[in-house]
């Protein structure tokens, strides 16, 4: 609804943010308390329009997290439930599996590393394979080795958003889109959300804004010590005359030194197959496009003492991605190392996505979701991969913080 139609005056729980994981906390607060008052305010003309739908479609599984972090744990649990929702709400879905495939014997070890992360997290059936069972799962893939994890899916994520805002609105919640949050305060009794649409009074205030999450934090905590740095990840599409070298998802084995899994090959709902992405930084917080720049937004990256400290640490991982983002050929001898048959005509131009990176004055990339709480405001700070898995899970935790903070019990 535009930007002029006016907020209600109250509301028991407002929410900034309308993508999955704002949207799936507006979902669980109504199921954990039905009648819950909330109201989901988003800048865009729709909900999941940054990262919930910029992603590659994956449903993970929970095969590379440290188990017992919160990632782990809401992975495994948020899966199971993503799956539900998605049957009950018609979300188009497969669960299909996939490889992760050593290409080079010294990734061997840290393959069966993984193997042993993905048990202690619970997952099953995962397969140990060979050079010849890595050519019967995926006839054009090439490795010494791989795992086959069954429990990997895709998902049309911008659906499930979409599925989530209507569910919200028919237990009696308003999704506002087009409506900008402007400012956050603290009035003694609740907090006051401050929109272009009008003020809100809220007993309790939620931010889940991605790229813009630290900026939200700020408001109620001034000497935030962290910071989002955004990057961008790049992909391309096999053209249909190559879409068969790609049956499901094939993946790298991901470098431990560095927080993204790399360029792999995801096979989506809609069966197009996506390459990629690189991970570059963006030069502002939503530049999906190279040619896009905030002056302001760069000026705040390269002020913040945690990116210099990443950029003198990765700067040779930077420069080979960067030299991705702009050489189509370097592009493609990155993917081949998985499918060798891969030449630069098998490439068309993708889409790009912006990921929300949280980074701390020391430099660490924080690797696992980071949630705030300041009175009666809740904020999400990093919601990395898997989030959007485990956004249902994800959102009762939320709920369940936000019910304790207003000493509400759950019916």
């Amino acid at each position: 609804m535009p930007a002029t139609d006016r907020l209600p005056a109250s509301c028991d729980v407002a929410i900034v943010g309308g993508g999955i994981i704002g949207l799936a906390t507006a979902h669980e607060l109504q199921r954990l308390r039905p009648g819950t008052r909330v109201v989901v305010v988003e800048k865009e003309a729709r909900v999941g329009a940054h990262q919930t739908g910029h992603n590659s479609g994956v449903i993970h599984s929970g095969l590379y997290y440290a188990p017992g972090s919160l990632k782990a744990r809401t992975c495994r649990e948020g899966y199971a439930r993503l799956l539900r929702f998605c049957e009950e709400h018609a979300v188009a879905h497969e669960v299909c599996g996939k490889l992760v495939v050593a290409t080079e014997p010294d990734e061997v070890a840290r393959l069966e590393a993984l193997a042993e992360r993905g048990a202690a997290n619970g997952l099953t059936g995962i397969e140990r394979l060979g050079p010849a069972g890595i050519r019967d799962r995926e006839p054009h893939c090439a490795g010494v080795a791989a795992l086959r994890v069954p429990q990997t899916g895709i998902v049309d994520y911008p659906a499930m958003a979409r599925r989530l805002a209507e569910a919200v609105v028919a237990a009696g919640g308003e999704v506002r889109t087009s409506t900008r949050a402007l400012g956050l305060r603290d009035d003694g009794t609740g907090a006051v959300l401050e929109t272009d649409a009008g003020e809100v009074h809220a007993r309790a205030v939620v931010t889940c804004a991605g790229l813009q999450s630290d900026e939200m934090a700020r408001r109620t905590d001034p000497a935030l010590d962290l910071r989002i740095i955004p990057f961008r990840g790049e992909y391309h599409e096999l053209v249909p005359s190559a879409r068969h070298l790609v049956r499901h998802l094939i993946y790298p084995v991901p470098d431990p030194a560095f927080p993204f899994l790399g360029v792999h090959f995801t096979r989506r709902v809609d069966g197009t197959v996506e390459c990629g992405p690189n991970a570059v930084v963006a030069f502002a917080r939503e530049g999906y496009r190279k040619s896009d720049v905030s002056p302001r937004e760069l000026a705040g990256i390269l002020a913040w003492p945690g990116f210099r400290r990443v950029a003198r640490r990765h700067w040779r991982t930077g420069l080979g991605e960067y030299r991705r983002s702009y050489s189509r050929r370097a592009f493609v001898a990155a993917l081949s190392r998985l499918v060798p048959e891969i030449r630069v005509a098998h490439l068309s131009p993708g889409g790009a996505g912006v990921r929300a990176q949280a980074c701390a004055r020391d430099g660490g990339l924080l690797d696992d979701f980071e949630i705030r709480h300041a009175g009666r405001v809740v904020h999400v700070c990093n919601a990395p991969s898997p989030a959007a898995t485990a956004s249902l899970a994800i959102g009762d935790a939320i709920a369940q913080r936000v019910l304790g903070t207003l000493g509400w019990a759950a019916n």
